[in-house]
């Protein structure tokens, strides 16, 4: 079976959605993980993007890796249920009036339980609290079926959209 071709979804938003703010959950926490740990923070994002083909932090080396959420305006918030970990979003605030949610998502034995919503709304409200001009992501069609619904659901608005062509495997050799 050949790979198929991934569209990318690029969102933003550029207000303050308007809604009431998302009600409190029992058991529900966010952390600021300030500066995690390397090990820490590769289970993460291989606990949430395992099903999802997320490689992009996946082989960059422990300093690339350091220097990229290390960096103060990086932000790392992990959602805990009764004080486990279940999710992230990661924040870049390194351009001047704009925050891209580089990282959101929820490890696969939590989905489906309003958490995603929730932890968006809150990952929303936080944004906004810093003042932006921009909020912005990008999704593609390896996400979760639901990611780009839920977003536009949330306040995101599509502003572009590209095509990225795989190249069929190579074929093995016959030697």
């Amino acid at each position: 079976m050949e790979p198929q071709d991934i569209t990318v979804f690029y969102l933003e938003m550029l207000a303050r959605p308007q809604r009431a703010a998302s009600p409190t959950r029992n058991g529900l926490t966010v952390i600021h993980a300030r500066q995690p740990p390397l090990p820490y923070y590769r289970f993460l994002y291989n606990a949430v993007g395992k099903h999802y083909d997320w490689i992009s932090r996946r082989n960059l080396s422990d300093e690339d890796l350091a220097n990229i959420i290390h960096n103060p305006l990086t932000e790392v918030n992990v959602l805990y249920l009764d004080g486990s970990p279940v999710g992230f979003a990661e924040l870049n605030r390194r351009q001047t009036d704009e925050v891209e949610l580089v990282q959101f998502g929820l490890m696969s034995d939590f989905i489906g339980q309003g958490l995603g919503t929730w932890f968006l709304n809150w990952t929303i409200d936080t944004v906004w609290s810093y003042e932006p001009k921009r909020f912005w992501l990008h999704t593609c069609t390896l996400d979760h079926p639901s990611a780009l619904h839920t977003y536009r659901k949330a306040g995101f608005r599509q502003f572009k959209e590209e095509v990225i062509l795989r190249a069929p495997s190579p074929k093995p050799s016959e030697d």
